[in-house]
């Protein structure tokens, strides 16, 4: 086709923490999904990495808004500009005087809204988006992972995002029970700051305390040898004097810190299993259950989900990027994908 550099295919993991673009099957954009707006022009002066060096940092002309919050569009506006900034990015590696046709599959919780579905996809349209197609975030986390969606077999994924956790039980290309709750990689960042507040005195910021979940974020107290973190020494202002204070702080604290939150994945996940149907559930017990997302990157959590549910949990490899490479592979297959939305 003489005009092919004419139509672009893009594939948008669209996260509450992280957008990753992929187009031709290769990741063309993985950034932070936070922009740097001017309060006096409304113009956005930064994105991605840029915008997130800047959050909890600026003066009061300059705001740093993260438009998606457990993971729906909150923020219209500034998701629209994120969107568009984000795709001029990809789209400026290749340069070109038409406006491509673009062609897009978009990740979204399963729990989503009629009208966040429409914020997703107006947002979108207006970035630019000829054909969009919107897909459910297990499902693409599923196909990431590599299971056969369409088989008529039980599947069982859980995906631990930034906003939202999203557990499903797909079979022939269906979610037949999926539950989506908002205790997810940002919970467990202010069940840190809370906790610091609480037992050290320290005050710390939203970035200071992801550093921490991810230097000795654990789930168990007992992690097997040769795995546990260097503990983290962490820096910051005494709440009752403004002293500069430090604290060290251990896996095991994390652990003891993340506990509720954790807790509440474990009953949403044997919730989804209750309702499973029966032959669907002896599937899940042979293939185990699937974990990605970033959340699933927490040291111990394949072995405590393991021990509660007694049905083995397996870690995705690279479960940052699961979604990501399932919207990718629906984007190679949108005219036989019978689960992609219009």
């Amino acid at each position: 086709m003489a005009f092919s550099f004419l139509n672009q295919e893009l594939a948008i993991d669209l996260g509450t923490a992280n957008t990753v673009i992929y187009q031709n099957g290769q990741i063309v954009l993985d950034e932070p999904s936070i922009v740097a707006i001017d309060n006096n022009t409304g113009k956005c002066i930064a994105l991605g990495q840029r915008a997130k060096l800047m959050h909890e940092k600026v003066n009061p002309g300059v705001r740093t808004i993260r438009p998606l919050r457990d993971g729906v569009i909150a923020d219209f506006n500034a998701a629209e500009m994120m969107i568009r900034g984000f795709i001029k990015q990809v789209g400026s590696k290749r340069h070109s005087l038409f406006t491509p046709n673009l062609k897009m599959v978009i990740g979204i919780p399963s729990g989503s809204t009629e009208v966040e579905i429409r914020a997703v996809r107006d947002s979108s349209e207006h970035a630019g988006g000829r054909d969009v197609f919107l897909l459910y975030e297990p499902m693409a986390s599923a196909l990431g992972i590599g299971l056969d969606v369409e088989a008529p077999q039980g599947n069982m994924v859980v995906d631990i995002g930034g906003g939202t956790t999203e557990i499903a039980v797909i079979s022939l290309g269906g979610l037949v029970q999926q539950d989506s709750i908002r205790t997810a990689g940002d919970v467990f960042t202010s069940d840190i700051q809370y906790y610091l507040r609480q037992q050290h005195n320290i005050r710390v910021g939203e970035i200071t305390a992801e550093k921490i979940k991810i230097a000795v974020g654990a789930v168990i107290p007992e992690l097997p040898e040769g795995e546990e973190p260097e503990p983290f020494i962490v820096r910051g202002p005494n709440l009752m004097t403004a002293h500069p204070v430090e604290a060290t702080i251990t896996h095991q604290e994390i652990a003891h810190c993340l506990d509720k939150s954790i807790a509440k994945i474990e009953a949403s996940i044997l919730h989804v299993l209750e309702n499973t149907p029966p032959e669907l559930y002896s599937d899940i017990v042979v293939n185990g259950i699937w974990l990605s997302g970033g959340g699933s990157l927490l040291r111990g959590l394949a072995k405590r989900l393991t021990d509660k549910v007694n049905i083995p949990f397996h870690v995705a490899e690279d479960p940052l990027h699961a979604v990501g490479r399932g919207t990718c592979e629906a984007l190679k297959h949108t005219d036989q994908y019978s689960f992609l939305m219009r």
